[in-house]
């Protein structure tokens, strides 16, 4: 019988004790300190937006607020993330895709609601952002972090990846390409009756990809290994607690809490920093998507380097479907007491650089496996999108 030790005497083995573990998005769980940033930054940040809410803040301030905004953030994602790895795949990278599209939204609306006519085209600009985002930036980094770091190519479920695409593909044509050919009413905008379709069709096909995702054909979102094989199990570490994953899950509510209401006092200073600079519109929502989708990004990556490309993919499109599917309902609700026009349609550009990201990213996908040459195609046209944004 072995000997007790102090650290077992300390530490007993209580699945209920409080959490001192939280995992990560590939799958590693680390010891943790209460005192751990990510348990109360969230608290300091809804302490700073109580102080500063309806305030007219200085240029100082207004820096301080924006690094408790980063930080809510960042949190957020991290408590996605443990909770997330208590559930395991799929169902890990639907809460980090609701988790972020949370966020995203709640800036789009807070922006909206305090620009007028002049952000009527914020919702367009931070969906389609998320969509070259995951599509091409984080698919790309991961795919050039797989065939660097675990061999020569990534190996991935084609059939689950495939149906993502397509989900994505169909909802960013409806949300963001039809308001551009429609004739109902002038410029790239939906009229009413059109608005309400979209917003309900988005949602419906949003929760049939949930369902096929979790439900009918999980398998098809599992990770696979270059045999083809699921990889072992073993191999994973062990999951958070279940008193870990309560934490985590209600710091996540208070660090989204946090975000929504720190993108308010915000904004201003970020529209009025873009006017002065003298910057198109569109970045506004360029930021807004490069903030909120820099943790998924950063999760995406530590999947691909555990060789575990499919988590990555489940990540990059699982977001740029909620992105789209979750963003246009509530959008769409909000429209009825925002005040000003709701522009949805792309430009030509734009349109082109979409259409160009669909085929590439099919012919990407089918195969079910990818090398060095798939990530470059992928990543020149994120860099391609991100460079017109600022000089169109």
């Amino acid at each position: 019988m072995a000997k007790e030790t102090d650290a077992d005497r300390d530490h007993p083995a209580d699945t209920d004790r409080p959490p001192d573990t939280d995992g990560t998005a590939d799958g590693a769980v680390t010891a943790r300190p209460w005192r751990e940033r990510t348990t109360w930054v969230p608290a300091v940040a809804v302490l700073v937006l109580a102080l500063c809410w309806g305030r007219d803040l200085p240029g100082p301030v207004v820096a301080a607020v924006g690094l408790c905004l980063a930080g809510a953030v960042l949190s957020a994602v991290h408590h996605a993330e443990v909770v997330a790895h208590r559930v395991g795949e799929p169902f890990g990278s639907l809460v980090l895709a609701v988790a972020v599209t949370v966020i995203e939204v709640g800036l789009i609306v807070m922006l909206m609601a305090s620009g007028g006519d002049d952000a009527s085209t914020y919702a367009r600009d931070t969906v389609f952002a998320a969509v070259m985002i995951t599509c091409n930036g984080i698919v790309g980094l991961s795919l050039l972090v797989a065939t660097l770091r675990g061999g020569r190519v990534a190996v991935f479920n084609a059939e689950g990846s495939g149906g993502a695409l397509a989900t994505v593909t169909t909802l960013a044509t409806t949300a963001l390409v039809l308001p551009s050919f429609t004739t109902g009413s002038r410029g790239p905008e939906f009229t009413g009756a059109q608005l309400a379709f979209a917003a309900v069709a988005s949602l419906c096909l949003y929760g049939l990809f949930v369902t096929v995702q979790t439900v009918r054909h999980r398998d098809y979102f599992l990770p696979v290994a270059r045999t083809g094989e699921p990889p072992d199990a073993a191999a994973h570490a062990v999951p958070p607690t279940r008193a870990a994953t309560w934490w985590s899950l209600g710091l996540l509510l208070v660090a989204l809490v946090a975000v929504v209401g720190l993108a308010k006092v915000v904004s201003p200073t970020i529209e009025s920093g873009v006017e002065t600079a003298g910057l198109p519109t569109a970045v506004v929502g360029v930021v807004i998507a490069l903030m909120v989708l820099l943790p998924e990004t950063l999760a995406a990556v530590r999947a691909a380097r555990g060789e575990r490309v499919q988590i990555s993919l489940n990540l990059a499109y699982g977001s740029a479907i909620a992105s789209i599917g979750l963003t246009v309902p509530v959008i769409a609700l909000a429209s009825l007491w925002l005040s000003g026009p709701l522009v949805l349609g792309l430009g030509p550009v734009h349109l082109v650089l979409l259409a160009l990201t669909a085929v590439v990213s099919a012919l990407t996908v089918v195969p079910g496996r990818a090398t060095l040459l798939q990530s470059g195609v992928h990543l020149l046209l994120f860099a391609a999108f991100v460079f017109l944004s600022f000089n169109p």
